[in-house]
């Protein structure tokens, strides 16, 4: 059994890849065998595609809050909301976004999923600070195009599993220190050492999920990468390897709403 953190782009270059992080767990050990750089979507949709078994938690949104597909009339099953999303264009998804924040009371302006509070993460429906609205337009498609299992919301594969990942929900259980930039003139020692930290604690296993991390040799990338793709890939290995633990329970999950899914730990 491989278990991949895949931390997602909505706009992969040669500069800002999806990257992708694979371990092999060995009971509450998660041993990082390799990490990976894919540069273009059509990369990552063959990556999709290799042979399970394998299961992976990854950093993006699978699905858009319900308020908000019923609102605008979309379809409330699954496939043929993703096929919808996939139609539009990210102009015409951010106007359509745009226009239903437009007339919504400020500070209500986000539909958000049930999901979304005790994770701590972004609505779906956000288009900057971060761009998950188009890390979903790009990413969901792909993953229903190859024939995976996205688990509560599609079945598919059953030797290759998705689970919805949020690194940033094990990482602020660590420490709230901000760990990571893309720009370089903010790229501080104090981030280092919040990676630094980071790492470590996922070594001893003194964090939410207690699986303890395995870097070997991947270890000082860890903290030398400022962008801190490197590890939100390997947090979403963590997160991975304790929904595996949970296999025979539905991989930790609660009973979810079929249209929105659930994260990982939340």
């Amino acid at each position: 059994m491989l278990l991949h953190g895949i931390d997602f782009t909505s706009a992969p270059s040669k500069r800002k890849a999806i990257t992708i992080a694979t371990g092999v767990p060995d009971g509450d050990v998660l041993r990082l065998s390799g990490l990976l750089a894919l540069h273009d979507f059509a990369a990552y949709a063959d990556w999709l595609r290799r042979p399970g078994p394998w299961l992976g938690a990854f950093d993006y949104p699978f699905a858009l809050p319900r308020e908000l597909v019923e609102q605008l009339g979309w379809p409330t099953a699954w496939e043929p909301l993703v096929r919808h999303v996939a139609s539009l264009s990210r102009t015409e998804l951010r106007e359509t976004f745009r226009a239903f924040c437009a007339a919504r009371p400020v500070g209500n302006k986000f539909a958000h999923r049930a999901t979304d509070l005790p994770a701590g993460s972004s609505s779906p429906m956000k288009w900057v600070n971060p761009p998950v609205a188009y890390m979903l337009h790009a990413g969901v498609p792909l993953l229903l195009d190859a024939g995976v299992t996205v688990y509560t919301l599609h079945p598919g594969d059953p030797q290759r599993v998705a689970l919805e990942g949020y690194p940033g929900l094990l990482a602020r259980a660590i420490t709230r220190a901000s760990y990571k930039t893309d720009e370089r003139a903010k790229q501080t020692p104090e981030r280092r050492a919040a990676r630094a930290l980071i790492v470590a604690a996922l070594e001893r296993g003194e964090h939410r999920f207690g699986i303890r991390l395995d870097a070997g040799a991947h270890r000082q990338a860890l903290v030398d990468d400022a962008s801190g793709d490197l590890l939100d890939a390997v947090l979403c290995a963590v997160m991975a390897a304790w929904a595996w633990q949970r296999r025979d329970t539905g991989y930790g999950l609660p009973e979810v709403d079929p249209l929105e899914g659930w994260i990982v730990g939340a």
